[in-house]
């Protein structure tokens, strides 16, 4: 999902910056789907594609333009039951945002 460079303290401070009432959705030019052959959830855009991991794509499929951050957290936290996941699931967003693969909405 992200590389040990995107988990520094910068980081940090950016995910902590994504508000629990925003509405992140797909970035304008990608599409989220299932991809059988590949097993997985993918990017899709003009120029390729990016295959993403497990959490990356459970993350990413809530990311509808409805549902704020708070309530994405909450879903994932009841899917897989488990808590205390705000930390991961904003620094992935905050690292999605710098791919574009994210828009946020407030």
């Amino acid at each position: 999902m992200m590389s040990e460079s995107t988990t520094s303290g910068a980081m940090t401070s950016e995910a902590n910056a994504i508000a629990a009432n925003a509405r992140p959705s797909i970035g304008h030019g990608f599409r989220l789907q299932w991809e059988p052959a590949q097993q997985a959830h993918v990017l899709l855009y003009p120029e390729g594609m990016v295959k993403l991991n497990l959490p990356a794509g459970e993350i990413l499929k809530r990311c509808d333009g409805a549902r704020t951050v708070q309530e994405i957290v909450a879903d994932l936290e009841t899917a897989f039951g488990t808590s205390g996941l705000a930390n991961d699931v904003t620094a992935f967003m905050s690292f999605a945002l710098g791919k574009h693969w994210l828009e946020l909405r407030e």
